[in-house]
């Protein structure tokens, strides 16, 4: 059954278009809205009360922004000017307040006699525009606005009591001509198909889905409002988790190849060598893979692990698992300096198991191959004859492993490292190399809440590791404010040679690498900085080479500086890595590239420069490289940023806690939605206008447990013809890609 032709049809059309076509141009060029029922399904923001002002004091900067206030005075000026040399330029300074603050608008030329006719102190209006600050004040230049009369019949209470909708906007149409075009079609949405079953609906007290749309763009009341709420999260959340059920169903259905670790085989013999025991949860996580991987049909487990806790080992013992009974293992990761490096911690950690069929090999060994992009062609022939020929029972790469050459010759298992930087093709390319679907282990260190994980990751089942090996140091982390105190960071110089006197190495990151080149047309432009904030935010990023220069020749001479980034040639990366992890470099100096992955238990001490630029995740990521050994790890967090910024208390917050889950919750508080998804990445709208991942947490574990009832009784939804069309509307293309991309 298609979704009713009401609501498909186009805003923009030849012949008849049910929007001017300048406005129907617009909103589907800058807002993405083709269709009569993707415009009712573009929300308000908030809500003013004509009766209670927007706070002005607030307003935030660079940003278009939607104000309601009253005019406060107009004064209109005379001037000279190039094109009015006469005197006869003019311009309007009209001033608007809200009781919270002032704020300034201001019309030149031509553009003035109409506001100076209508913009008269006590009216009031609504106004649309950028802020930006000319001389210290906020003000909005040639604001779009709308006057707010009542109605002659309409009472001062109904009037100051309505709710006006404020709708997301662009600089080429106002909120105001937003709610215009949804006044023409909202007749339409009593055509809406409902998707959710009708039992649902009764079940959970929720108003029709018509009903929803008219209160969420027309509310008489607070209420409607909350109804209307309600009722469009769990369309979100219930579609959204049908989907992941209807996955999680296909995946059960494909058949796979159980594997099973022989009784005296390789996993065997690697647990025999190991120096140490399994952590409680390291133990724990490896019998949840087992059982799945020696079921007949694919795994699709995600491993969450904090930084350090040992997911590496988990995976390697799944890998050997595999080969024990016959299959290969794969393991896919985001970048060639970590590609390697899991390829050398896994060498190590197998010894002579590594070298299966080699002199000295062991008799149950395997082969253990790198594959990468820049590896010379005899190294890249005899890696993918080893895999071909089934020799090679584990192989770590990047994503040189989907090419269509690689061929396997019994793939079983495929370990997906970060998994946030792989999109599903990568996946599903790596996938379709096994002669049935292989078993798929996906990795992350960047912990995840419940609700994203089961949003974002909901066709994979979720293993956690949360428990740190036996010997791994605390860190500490300190917030340096470079700018306020000075002599701290001269200090956080003194602690890195302290830590390299002790024996020790470290880390100092930038986000920058410093080679780029400099736009001469920006350079000309500089204008004052306003604040101290401001000066911090317009001086470019922090660079490597320049810090690296610095360092060597200023407070860290005489120690043995190195840098890494990743524009440097892989061989020149690998090579700066191994000297770092034997300890021949005191001091590394580099971006983000070691932000995963990168072991090295003598480094104890980390500098991170500019680190407002970076996420708190990413904060937390990096801050895992050091603490790995036996002594204890130190984290400096240097910024220029003053005391009481945003940018500050992100800051203070990493610096308080080592609990990654509580880290990646203020970090999705402080983010948009949007983000949080992954939409970042994939440049698709994200599919949830109205639910919020964190705050919804209820309605998202609820949802998914109907769904997969839904699903169970009926995985063709047949007998849900208006779910089934709900569910095609979500997975076009790039809905489809944002589901997968986790």
């Amino acid at each position: 059954m298609d979704l009713v032709p009401a609501l498909e049809e186009p805003l923009q059309q030849p012949l008849k278009s049910v929007l001017g076509p300048a406005t129907a141009k617009v909103m589907a060029e800058h807002l993405g809205l083709h269709t009569v029922g993707d415009l009712l399904h573009h929300y308000p923001r908030r809500y003013e009360e004509r009766g209670q002002l927007t706070h002005l004091a607030d307003l935030p900067m660079d940003e278009h922004v939607t104000v309601v206030a009253q005019v406060a005075d107009a004064r209109l000026h005379t001037f000279a000017s190039a094109k009015a040399p006469r005197g006869k330029g003019q311009r309007l300074e009209v001033t608007i307040t809200d009781g919270s603050g002032r704020l300034q608008l201001v019309f030149f030329g031509a553009g003035v006699h109409k506001p100076h006719k209508e913009l008269l102190p006590g009216t009031r209006a609504m106004f649309a525009g950028k802020v930006s600050v000319f001389n210290r004040r906020l003000q909005l230049a040639h604001p779009a606005y709308e006057l707010l009369r009542g109605d002659p019949e309409e009472s001062v209470e109904t009037w100051a009591g309505a709710l006006i909708p404020i709708y997301p906007a662009t600089a080429k149409l106002e909120s105001w001509k937003i709610g215009k075009a949804l006044q023409t079609v909202l007749p339409t949405a009593q055509e809406a198909v409902d998707p959710l079953p009708e039992s649902l609906r009764r079940g959970r007290g929720l108003v029709p889905l018509p009903e929803a749309l008219l209160k969420i763009h027309r509310p008489h009341t607070k209420a409607d409002i909350e109804d209307a709420r309600s009722r469009l999260k769990w369309d979100e959340a219930f579609v959204l988790q049908v989907a992941l059920a209807r996955r999680r169903h296909a995946d059960a259905q494909l058949p796979a190849v159980p594997r099973r670790p022989a009784p005296d085989g390789l996993l065997t013999a690697f647990d025999a060598r190991l120096p140490f025991t399994l952590t409680e949860g390291q133990q724990r996580v490896s019998r949840e893979i087992f059982a799945d991987l020696a079921t007949d049909h694919p795994m699709h487990r995600l491993l969450q692990g904090e930084v350090g806790s040992g997911k590496t080992m988990v995976a390697l013992r799944a890998m050997l698992a595999v080969v024990d009974s016959g299959g290969q293992a794969a393991m896919l990761a985001p970048t060639e300096v970590l590609a390697q490096q899991h390829h050398r911690s896994v060498v190590e950690m197998m010894g002579e198991l590594a070298e299966g069929g080699m002199l000295g090999g062991a008799e149950q060994g395997t082969k253990v191959v790198l594959l990468t992009g820049s590896m010379g062609t005899a190294a890249r022939r005899q890696a993918l004859l080893d895999l071909t020929t089934g020799e090679a029972g584990i192989v770590i790469g990047t994503h040189a492993l989907i090419e269509d050459k690689v061929q396997f010759h019994d793939l079983g298992l495929v370990v997906v490292d970060e998994q946030h930087r792989f999109g599903v093709e990568q996946r599903d390319a790596l996938r379709g190399k096994g002669r049935q679907p292989p078993h798929l282990l996906v990795m992350t260190a960047t912990p995840i809440p419940r609700t994203v994980a089961m949003t974002v990751f909901g066709d994979l089942e979720t293993s956690v590791l949360d428990q740190l090996p036996a010997g791994r140091s605390p860190i500490a982390s300190h917030v340096v404010p470079a700018a306020d105190k000075p002599h701290f960071l001269a200090r956080a110089w003194e602690r890195v040679r302290e830590e390299v006197s002790n024996g020790h190495q470290a880390y100092v990151v930038c986000p920058r690498i410093g080679d780029e080149e400099d736009d001469p047309k920006k350079a000309g432009r500089k204008k004052p900085p306003e604040s101290p904030e401001d000066a911090a935010e317009k001086r470019p990023p922090l660079a490597v080479l320049d810090v690296a220069d610095q360092l060597a020749k200023g407070p860290l001479k005489g120690l043995r500086v190195e840098v890494l980034h990743g524009r440097m040639h892989p061989d020149d990366k690998d090579a700066v890595m191994r000297r770092f992890a034997a300890g021949d470099t005191d001091v590394l100096v580099a971006t983000t590239v070691i932000e995963v992955g990168v072991n090295v238990p003598n480094a104890t001490a980390m500098v991170i420069m500019d680190a407002d630029r970076f996420g708190v995740s990413q904060l937390h990521q990096l801050r895992g490289r050091v603490g790995r050994g036996s002594a204890p790890g130190l984290c400096l967090l240097v910024t220029e940023m003053p005391e009481a910024s945003a940018a500050r208390q992100r800051l203070n917050a990493v610096a308080s806690t080592l609990d990654g889950f509580e880290l990646s919750r203020i970090d999705l508080e402080q983010r948009r939605e949007g983000d949080v998804l992954g939409q970042a990445q994939s440049g698709a709208r994200t599919s949830l206008r109205m639910l919020a991942v964190i705050e919804d947490e209820e309605i998202i574990a609820e949802a998914r447990e109907e769904a997969t009832a839904v699903v169970a009784a009926d995985p063709e939804l047949t007998g849900l013809p208006a779910l089934r069309t709900a569910l095609d509307a979500l997975l076009d293309e790039e809905r489809e890609q944002y589901l997968e991309k986790g």
